[in-house]
Order: structure tokens, then sequence, then C-alpha cells
């Protein structure tokens, strides 16, 4: 491969300002990217030129098709995956529903593109009345065009119905720990420690650490982004009319308001709070959509610093 010739490939891994991007030919190339270029991220496409010891430096970030991303403890959106076309949102009892959270994800997904999938894992250990409840809870996603699953990780075929609706794209899994995120990963790709220590050698970052964010390539074709957990999820730097975008069904109905400025929070002939009123729109989600935007207000009105990392 001739030195200085413009290339283009995919970074599948990064490690701070590390990256290891895979060639049209399917090679792998260390790479650190130009200041200028700003972060990189799994998924990203780049274009890049290879030096002479074989490594390379990245020159710039090609056309994302999308891009999920949050603001750090100091405010500043950092991007987490790039180019993604579904999100996994993992939840599990144990620990518990957290239903803030997953809402927080879909309004994430939301806004960049992404198609939300909620998922229910460790579904063996529901009895009836939880499944039950749980069927309740989920059939508020599911009335809005949200596919849901239940899967047990432990187990061939649970783990078949979730690969049936990500192949063929390009996924994250995301949720709060303890929901075995780790267990279906691991069954997904059962040479799942060859793939990491084949990376870890080619990126020259050691052991696999919980802050590398890999690409996997799924058999069936597309890929899954494996990503370091994530004790919290913001969306304080949302605006209130962000919000009520990434709610789909808030989106949808907010054409019949009777004031284009409408919050859905407390004016009259609020379409969205009609609905809320006969059952058109679900109350937990409402109530979810109502406290972020509380704390989006607040943290606007700069009543709110978020000292706890993520």
């Amino acid at each position: 491969m001739a030195k200085g010739k413009k290339l283009k490939g995919r970074v599948i891994a990064n490690h701070g300002t590390r990256l290891l991007v895979r060639n049209e030919a399917g090679e792998l190339h260390r790479c650190v990217a130009l200041k200028k270029v700003g972060l990189a991220v799994t998924g990203d496409l780049v274009e890049w030129q290879q030096e002479t010891n074989g490594d390379g430096k990245v020159l710039c970030i090609l056309r994302r098709q999308s891009l999920l991303q949050r603001p750090d403890r100091r405010g500043k959106l950092k991007p987490l995956a790039a180019n993604l076309t579904r999100l996994a949102i993992v939840s599990a009892i144990p620990p518990a529903i957290d239903t803030l959270l997953v809402d927080q994800y879909t309004v994430a997904a939301e806004l960049a593109g992404i198609e939300p999938l909620i998922v229910i894992n460790k579904s063996d250990l529901l009895d009836a009345t939880q499944r039950a409840g749980l069927e309740k809870m989920l059939d508020a996603y599911r009335r809005i065009g949200y596919q849901t699953l239940f899967i047990h990780s432990l187990s061939e075929s649970g783990v078949a119905t979730l690969l049936d609706s990500i192949c063929d794209q390009v996924s994250m899994l995301t949720g709060q720990s303890g929901v075995g995120k780790s267990s279906i990963v691991s069954r997904l790709f059962p040479d799942l420690d060859i793939r990491i220590g084949a990376l870890s050698e080619a990126s020259g970052s050691g052991a696999h650490t919980t802050t590398v964010t890999n690409w996997y390539d799924l058999h069936c074709g597309g890929a899954l982004i494996d990503s370091p957990g994530v004790r919290q999820f913001s969306l304080e730097h949302l605006s209130q009319a962000d919000l009520a975008t990434g709610f789909r069904e808030i989106r949808q109905t907010s054409a019949n308001c009777k004031f284009n400025n409408c919050t859905h929070t407390h004016e009259p002939q609020c379409a969205v709070i009609a609905a809320v009123a006969d059952g058109g729109i679900s109350r937990q989600r409402y109530h979810n959509y109502r406290k972020l935007v509380d704390t989006a207000n607040a943290s606007a009105a700069g009543c709110i610093r978020n000292d706890k990392p993520f």
C-alpha cells in the first residue's frame, strides 16, 4: 500500500484518541486523528493516510448517517457511536425496569434518526404477575411502533429472537448495569474472547478494558457495537421542544394543539394533555416527559450541576 495515498476505512474500535481502522480490504491499522478532525468514534467511516510504519492518521470523518451522543460532566456533547440504525435498550427484572432511563434512550435515538428496540432480558425469571405487568408497560411502546422483545440470554433460542431483529442493522446495546448485556454479547459471539484478543493486539491497547468501544460483524449481516456501560444518560442539554420531538407520540399529536408553542404541560386545548386523559398517550411516558422537561428547564436556569460520573 503506497504511503501518502488517501484511503477509506471504518473505525472498528476507539480507545480515547487511539483508533483501529479497517480498510476496504479488511486489514486493520492503528491510527490517530488529526486535531482538526474532532473525535472519531466506532462506526465512523473515515478518510485516512498510511504512514511508513503501517500505522495511519485520520484526515477526515465522512458524512455520518446517525450519531448517538450525550453530554459529559461539563455539559459538552460527546459522541458515543456513529452510523447506528438500531439502539437495543436492554432492561431486566432483576434489577428493575427503569422506564425513565428507557425513555431517555428512546428520545436520544429518535432525535438521532435511530430506531429503538426495547429488550427485556432474563424473561425466564419472570412469574406470571411480573410478565403481565411488563406486557402492559410495553404496550405503550408497541402502540407507537417500537418493537419489543422478551429474551433469555442464557438460551440459544432466546438470543436468536434478538438476532433476527438486528441482522443487517448496525446496532448498539444499552441499558443499566446488571441487565445481562455482557451475557447477550457472549451468546451472540461465542468466539468473543478471540475477537477481543485480535482487536487488542491490533490496536496495541493491551487487555480488553471498559473504555474501549468495539465493532463486531454479525454472521447474518450488519454489526453490533459493544460499548462500555453507562451509569447515567442525561438529556439536560435538550430543550423542551427537543424533548417533545423525541417522544414520538407527543410529536405526532402536537399538530392538533391550539398553540404552536405549546409545551404540553399546562396550556388550554392541548391535544397531548387530552390524549393522556383519554388513554391515547401512556401516562407513564407522559410523566417521564414532564420529568425530563422539568430537569431540562432547571438545568437551563443554572439550578443543576451534574457532578456524577457517567
